[in-house]
């Protein structure tokens, strides 16, 4: 990417001129378009009321989940739309046999919280859960993983990038295990989707969630779920609603089969907003195209590990390039009062327990604005002057 092209790129990004933005990894930054969008949700619900749905809106969760697959290795039809990656997973569960000699669900304890709250929720159903330890370095072995996964297992759920570590799990030895006993595999891609190649195909996972809340700069109300061809035209989900039926607005009572795509998974009124907020960063991105961004982030990172060295800080941040995606996580002294006084300067990171300040840079970002954040860093340390308490800290 030419210096014009990072220029014209950060401009279609208004928080870049007053912030220097370092968490696309919780938050992406909002496309100057997503206003526009967002205007026009508005318009047309001014002008257009009830007849919207009939123009645009009943066939907008297809026209995201489309422009969502080709950042995941998806086809067409294969990704449906959900408010939240946990109810994305709960639509999962949905489609287990109630348990009988099937009836564990195993995930890792480096794992959004989350989710493992969801599995756990399970036990009332009758499920299992093992929770496989996590590293001391907060990362996840996948063939620990694998030898958890047996006869009994229904489902595995595992995150392809971790979100306190950024480290990148290798999930095929999981897929390879589960394939073998009959279990089927769930994959989080909310730290992966939009800041590193993925190919869900190739991957052969059963299911795949993640959000467009993140590297994919849609603003939240925007999950997504991705589910195996196979699979998707057989599976009936027990968490359903009208949105799947193939008629809905028969308003019929019978029982249905749901349609072979996406909308099998659908469950009640679409999130019409959200979904022209996900739209323009969509757009952009999709420009800009994954290998690229990639290429940014790992540029990013690799600076950001030399001035983590040369302030003689600690990162559990993976220096295998291949097994980082798009964040470090630095551990300072008093790291959340440091972040709290970073995003009182306008540079904008959060906190995590157990890690430190996150900084997540993106394909929009600058050399520049890693070096500026990290010498903040440093000098807030090396002072102590923390901005007082009342000021807001992202977490």
């Amino acid at each position: 990417m030419t210096i014009a092209d990072l220029a014209a790129l950060r401009s279609e990004f208004p928080i870049l001129s007053t912030s220097t933005y370092m968490i696309s990894n919780s938050l992406g930054a909002m496309p100057r378009e997503a206003a526009c969008s967002l205007q026009e949700y508005a318009d047309t619900w001014a002008t257009r009321g009830v007849r919207a749905w009939a123009e645009r809106w009943w066939t907008m969760a297809r026209e995201v989940g489309d422009g969502i697959a080709p950042f995941i290795g998806a086809p067409a039809g294969s990704v449906s739309m959900f408010e939240s990656v946990t109810a994305a997973h709960m639509a999962i569960l949905s489609t287990l046999a109630p348990p009988t000699t099937r009836d564990t669900i195993v995930c890792s304890a480096a794992d959004f919280p989350s989710l493992i709250y969801l599995f756990r929720a399970q036990a009332a159903l009758g499920y299992r859960l093992r929770v496989v330890a996590a590293n001391a370095d907060h990362t996840a072995d996948a063939e620990r993983i694998a030898e958890a996964i047996d006869e009994r297992t229904a489902l595995v759920a595992v995150s392809h990038v971790l979100f306190r570590s950024s480290f990148v799990l290798d999930p095929r030895p999981v897929v390879d295990r589960a394939r073998r006993v009959g279990a089927m595999v769930a994959l989080d891609l909310y730290q992966a989707a939009g800041i590193i190649p993925v190919d869900v195909v190739a991957l052969d996972v059963d299911f795949a969630a993640g959000g467009c809340l993140k590297w994919l700069c849609g603003g939240p109300g925007n999950a997504f779920l991705y589910v195996r061809g196979d699979r998707l035209a057989s599976l009936r989900p027990r968490f359903t609603g009208w949105n799947a039926h193939p008629n809905p607005f028969a308003f019929a009572l019978e029982e249905f089969e749901p349609p072979a795509d996406a909308r099998r998974m659908q469950t009640g009124t679409p999130t019409i907003p959200a979904y022209y907020a996900a739209l323009p960063g969509l757009r952009v991105l999709g420009r800009v195209g994954v290998p690229s961004i990639r290429d940014a982030s790992t540029r990013l990172t690799r600076r950001l590990l030399e001035l983590v060295d040369e302030f003689g800080f600690h990162t559990v941040a993976s220096r295998d390039p291949a097994r980082l995606a798009g964040t470090v996580a630095v551990a300072v002294p008093d790291a959340r009062d440091v972040a709290r006084t970073l995003n009182s300067r306008d540079i904008v990171v959060d906190y995590r327990p157990e890690v430190g300040i996150r900084l997540a840079p993106h394909v929009y970002n600058t050399l520049e604005e890693v070096e500026t954040a990290m010498a903040a860093i440093d000098e807030i340390v090396r002072t102590k002057a923390y901005a007082p308490a009342t000021a807001s800290v992202v977490t």
